[in-house]
C-alpha cells in the first residue's frame, strides 16, 4: 500500500514530474491489463459521467439520427461503451470511434465484448485531424493530467479542428481530500494492478480548477463535474445569419 504523506505543503503544486506505472513501456502486463479492466469501477463511482451525460450530451440528441462521438485517449474502453448503452436504453444511437496511441491499451479494448456503435483505434488526435474527420462531440476521461503543456496546447487545437458541437474534456480535480480518500477507499483495486498507486500519482499531476482555466485557450471553460472532477468544456459557435 502507499505511504499517506503528511500534509503541511503537500499537493499545493501541480507534480509534473510524476509518472504513472501505467505509462510506463515496461510496466507488468498482467497488472497492467487487471488496471484497464478495473477503470470501469472506479470511473462509476468518481468520472460524474452518468451526470454529465444527462446534462451535456443528451440534450444534443435526437432519435432521428444518431450522433458521432470521438473519446480521445479511451484506455480499456469503459466510458465509450458506457455511453452508447446509456444512450440506447435512453433511444438514441450514439456512434463512438475510441481512440488511444497505445498498443496495450487498444489490444485491451478491442478484445472486449463488442458494443453496438463502438469502435476502437489505435491513433493520436491528429492522426484524425490529418484525416480530415469531424465528430459532434468529442470527449476524453482522465487524459489531461498525463500531457506536458505542449501536449495539452497540441490536444484542444486538435479537438477543436475535430468538433463539430462541444467537446468535453473530464479530469481529475487535485485537492488533499481527494488524495485522502481515494488512498482510503480504492486500496482494495490496488492487489495486482496499477490503480490505486496510479490513481494517487494521478491526483498530484492534476489540476485545480483556476490552474486548468489559466492552461486553457479563452474559448474553453472550467465545469464542475461532482467534487472530485472539472471539465474542460469548448462549445462550437454557430456563424451569425448573414
Amino acid at each position: 500500500m502507499v505511504g499517506f504523506p503528511g500534509f503541511g505543503g503537500f499537493l499545493r503544486e501541480r507534480d509534473a514530474l510524476a509518472v504513472e506505472d501505467m505509462d510506463r513501456p515496461d510496466c507488468e502486463p498482467g497488472r497492467l491489463n487487471r488496471s484497464y479492466a478495473r477503470f470501469h469501477l472506479v470511473n462509476a463511482v468518481v468520472s460524474g459521467w452518468k451526470g454529465t451525460y444527462a446534462s451535456h450530451i443528451r440534450p444534443l440528441l435526437t432519435t432521428s439520427e444518431s450522433a458521432t462521438v470521438l473519446d480521445i485517449g479511451c484506455g480499456g474502453g469503459d466510458i465509450a461503451r458506457n455511453l452508447a448503452r446509456r444512450a440506447a436504453k435512453d433511444g438514441f444511437r450514439l456512434e463512438i470511434t475510441a481512440i488511444d496511441p497505445d498498443e496495450r491499451a487498444f489490444q485491451f479494448a478491442s478484445s472486449a465484448p463488442p458494443v453496438e456503435g463502438v469502435t476502437f483505434r489505435q491513433a493520436l488526435s491528429s492522426q484524425l485531424v490529418s484525416e480530415g474527420l469531424r465528430f459532434d462531440i468529442v470527449i476524453s476521461n482522465h487524459v489531461l493530467h498525463h500531457l506536458t503543456p505542449q501536449q495539452l496546447d497540441a490536444l484542444l487545437g486538435d479537438t477543436e479542428q475535430l468538433c463539430g458541437r462541444l467537446a468535453l474534456h473530464n479530469d481529475l480535480k487535485r485537492s488533499r481530500i481527494a488524495y485522502a480518500l481515494f488512498w482510503a477507499a480504492f486500496w482494495p483495486l490496488g492487489f495486482g494492478s496499477y490503480i490505486h498507486s496510479d490513481g494517487l500519482t494521478s491526483i498530484k499531476r492534476s489540476y485545480t480548477t483556476a490552474e486548468l482555466q489559466a492552461a486553457a485557450p479563452p474559448s474553453w471553460t472550467v465545469e464542475r463535474s461532482g467534487s472530485w472532477h472539472n471539465i474542460l468544456v469548448y462549445r462550437v459557435r454557430e456563424a451569425p445569419d448573414v
